[in-house]
């Protein structure tokens, strides 16, 4: 016999969104069980930028401060290169948030750190190696989940699932909730090489010559992006390891001597860029936040952030309903109508990058003059404040109900 038991709320995915929403969760005195399929959180190469707005959330919890305790950089402005020019992108140093820079934090120690925070409430509970199998329904409304575990098959029944589960979500799989694909122009292998004191500081992106490079101050290494064709990745392959580390060094020559590093391609992670989001979030008794609800393009590294920004509003939207066992559609159509707008303005810009920026580098487009944006905010200090505002803190942040600090930024 299947073992089953009931939780007011079962989320599925132990990523930031799903962290943050079971914290959240909890924090109100919700019962809510988190699943994570994997047995911890150590993965490299996801997001592990915090930025501003989640900083901001962390502050009005009362936990930045502990959670700055852990390894971490911080980035007060954001800098490119294009060919042999360094270009000032963003300065977060004018944001009103309490924290007003980029943190750069392996995710793991993020997850990590909310779910010690989490489990200081009796209500929040956590599964680990728990995959989602499929959907119980009843009656068209879905009112649990089918969980694979170390211990077999079991039944989690639930006032309602949440999909958190990233953007190759079982979750909305199996809800058969219709996608809108808005495409990307490029995937993005990662790998690490190890960094330098005398190396440049907050170099994040580096264009030149039909090619794109990412790279984040990890302080004892660099985390690299090298930005490629969609589908490419095959051919590059059959090129070598050794090609692809000539390219490399051409593209960062303060690297050379370290591309040797990379021993071959167990040491290159690839990420399969999409961009899309659910036409509809919800059903009955289910609804899918973060990249579930709406995958985003490593354009700006706001996709972490703006998935914590759909928890901050779930649990502000629906702690009350989930207490009180009466999740209703309309509850769920309201934290759609809240988190799609910003959404679709962020999904829209990073489209925008994509076709006017990135295809047309990556087609091998040049031209030795400077475009006229960069130019723009190379000379006027003050527009670098836009793109901070968009990047840092986007079109809508959200605040934890209840929770909110002084003097905190408003988006309401």
């Amino acid at each position: 016999m299947t073992a089953s038991e009931r939780h007011s709320c079962c989320i599925a995915g132990g990523g930031p969104a799903g962290m943050m929403l079971g914290l959240l969760l909890a924090r109100s005195g919700v019962d809510v069980l988190v699943l994570e399929k994997h047995a911890d959180f150590l993965r490299d190469f996801r997001g592990d930028t915090i930025h501003p707005s989640t900083l901001q959330v962390m502050h009005e919890l009362g936990l930045v401060d502990e959670l700055l305790k852990l390894p971490h950089q911080e980035a007060g402005e954001i800098r490119a290169q294009f060919g042999k020019e360094i270009v000032p992108v963003a300065d977060f140093t004018h944001l009103p948030t309490h924290c007003k820079f980029i943190a750069l934090m392996p995710q793991w120690d993020f997850l990590d750190f909310l779910t010690r925070e989490a489990a200081r409430y009796p209500s929040f509970h956590l599964w680990m190696r728990a995959e989602v199998q499929g959907l119980i329904e009843d009656s068209g409304r879905v009112v649990g989940v089918e969980v694979m575990t170390p211990e077999g098959r079991r039944e989690v029944r639930a006032d309602l699932i949440v999909g958190a589960d990233g953007r190759h979500s079982a979750v909305r799989q199996r809800a058969g909730l219709e996608v809108r694909e808005l495409g990307a122009p490029m995937d993005v292998p990662w790998f690490r090489l190890s960094r330098r004191s005398d190396d440049p500081a907050n170099l994040m992106g580096i264009f030149g010559s039909g090619r794109i490079f990412v790279m984040l101050n990890r302080d004892s290494y660099w985390q690299c992006g090298y930005v490629i064709a969609k589908g490419s990745i095959d051919e590059i392959r059959r090129g070598g390891i050794e090609v692809f580390r000539e390219s490399v060094a051409r593209i960062v020559p303060f690297a050379r001597d370290r591309v040797g590093e990379l021993r071959g391609w167990e040491d290159v992670s690839l990420l399969t860029v999409r961009v899309d989001r659910l036409v509809t979030w919800y059903r009955a008794g289910l609804l899918c936040i973060g990249d579930a609800a709406h995958a985003m393009s490593p354009v700006g590294g706001v996709g972490i952030n703006l998935a914590l920004q759909d928890a901050v509003a779930a649990a502000n939207l629906l702690a009350s309903p989930l207490r009180e066992g009466r999740v209703t559609v309309e509850d769920l159509s309201r934290v759609q109508r809240r988190r799609e707008w910003p959404t679709r303005v962020m999904q829209w810009v990073q489209v925008q990058v994509q076709n006017r920026v990135i295809a047309p580098v990556l087609g091998g487009a040049t031209s030795s003059r400077l475009p006229l944006v960069l130019r723009l905010l190379r000379g006027f200090a003050s527009l670098r404040r836009l793109p901070a505002r968009l990047i840092g803190i986007g079109v809508r942040p959200e605040h934890v109900e209840g929770g909110e600090a002084p003097g905190a930024l408003t988006g309401r």
